[in-house]
């Protein structure tokens, strides 16, 4: 579904990323791991159409995707729920969530999928007219989550989605991936819980300054000696 090769991306003279490769099969869960400064929000910024590479190449569905406009990038099919969650804080849930539908031109559509959202988080649904910025932190994950589901992607980036949760919400946004990807919806996933992640994932880079230096299923990286050093706190 999604081919990067050779990806450079740079801020300035400093490369950020240095010439990753890496792929996303059609209904997967891919994981890119890494520390802080790794280059992994660069990449799915970049993929986004919100950054422009250095060089390298993207596709997306056989289709070329680096140079496209981001707002083009959301047409085609792919969404991204940014770390930080950047809602408009001073809008109400609904009102966000429209925003995720801004591509959108099949009004009954967006209404279908606006009551799928509060299926999905009832907590949305019973307070659909309260600003974002009321909510929890958890809860805000949810709404952006919801905003990035609502231009119907079938492929959704998350960016740190279980930042700053407590366990019992963390718990509850994994499960919320893992049925996505049931549903259909192919998943890459920037995530600091390691453990967490790799457990949901079919694959799994891990990143290092800019460059993959490993790569494997979810299972393989878990039982990896230096994961387990760097990533799972295990000696």
């Amino acid at each position: 579904m999604l081919e990067v090769k050779q990806l450079v991306v740079a801020y300035g003279r400093v490369n950020a990323v240095k010439g990753i490769s890496f792929n996303v099969e059609q209904g997967q869960i891919v994981t890119l791991l890494g520390t802080n400064g790794a280059g992994k929000s660069t990449t799915l910024r970049t993929i986004s159409g919100l950054l422009t590479p250095v060089s390298g190449e993207m596709w997306f569905e056989g289709e070329r995707l680096d140079g496209v406009a981001a707002h083009k990038v959301v047409e085609k099919g792919i969404a991204q729920s940014p770390e930080g969650r950047r809602l408009f804080r001073q809008m109400s849930v609904e009102d966000n969530l429209r925003l995720g539908a801004f591509s959108r031109k099949d009004a009954a559509g967006v209404r279908t999928d606006m009551d799928r959202i509060f299926d999905l988080f009832p907590v949305l649904g019973s307070r659909r007219t309260e600003r974002a910025g009321l909510f929890s932190g958890g809860e805000q994950q949810m709404l952006a989550i919801g905003r990035a589901m609502m231009s119907r992607p079938r492929l959704l980036m998350l960016d740190e989605p279980s930042m700053g949760l407590s366990p019992i919400m963390m718990q509850l946004i994994m499960s919320t991936i893992r049925s996505l990807r049931d549903e259909g919806i192919t998943i890459l996933l920037v995530e600091q819980n390691a453990a967490a992640a790799l457990k949901l994932s079919d694959k799994a880079y891990v990143l290092e300054v800019g460059q993959i230096t490993l790569e494997g299923t979810g299972e393989q990286l878990l039982g990896d000696d230096r994961v387990k050093r760097a990533y799972l706190g295990e000696d």
